[in-house]
């Protein structure tokens, strides 16, 4: 996700995430000091957005709900039911995404939910396959977490798939730091 001619820093090395592993996800979590809540060190900055003709959004209100459940099944979610959609953004903390200037459309997306003050987890990290690569995913990740350090939450979780991890990684996020490890409900049956 480099662009030629940008100058990336990535967020700084205190930032402990933990990934968790799970049969068809990753959990990721990580905790941080509070005092990198003000870091603005992004690898794209707003103004360099808006040049590529980007604009990042925090809010839900002109996201088309039906566009942003094609990034999801390109990606390879399931389609799901807009009011479902609807109904979890309402419930969402933090969101950031990338809106095509040109078609007023989607590109990237990102959300986080939590208690609002210690915790919280991040979900539904999409980015359109057709603007993949040029570090849409990476500004809305570090974003995000910006923001839930200033809200002063420094843990932080995600699930995530294992193909996918190499896109976190350079991030901050490691592995199952000091052997700590989730758990996820399953509602499989067992077998007798």
């Amino acid at each position: 996700m480099l662009v030629p001619g940008i100058t990336y820093n990535s967020l700084p090395t205190s930032l402990r995430l933990r990934l968790r592993p799970h049969p068809q996800n990753v959990a990721v979590s990580v905790s941080v000091s509070s005092q990198h809540s003000n870091n603005q060190n992004y690898s794209i900055s707003d103004q360099q957005l808006r040049s590529r003709g980007f604009n990042l959004r925090r809010t839900f209100s002109d996201l088309n709900l039906d566009h942003l459940n094609s990034i999801f099944v390109a990606v390879g979610f399931p389609r799901r039911d807009p009011d479902k959609i609807r109904l979890a953004l309402e419930n969402t903390d933090t969101l950031l995404w990338v809106e095509d200037e040109k078609t007023k459309r989607p590109v990237a997306f990102a959300r986080a939910t939590g208690d609002g003050v210690f915790n919280a987890i991040i979900w539904d990290v999409v980015v359109d396959p057709s603007f993949q690569g040029i570090g849409l995913g990476k500004a809305v990740m570090e974003r995000l977490v910006t923001e839930l350090l200033r809200k002063g939450i420094t843990n932080i979780a995600l699930y995530s798939e294992p193909r996918v991890l190499g896109f976190y990684r350079p991030l901050g996020f490691v592995a199952d730091p000091d052997g700590i490890r989730g758990m996820v409900y399953s509602r499989k049956q067992k077998k007798r």
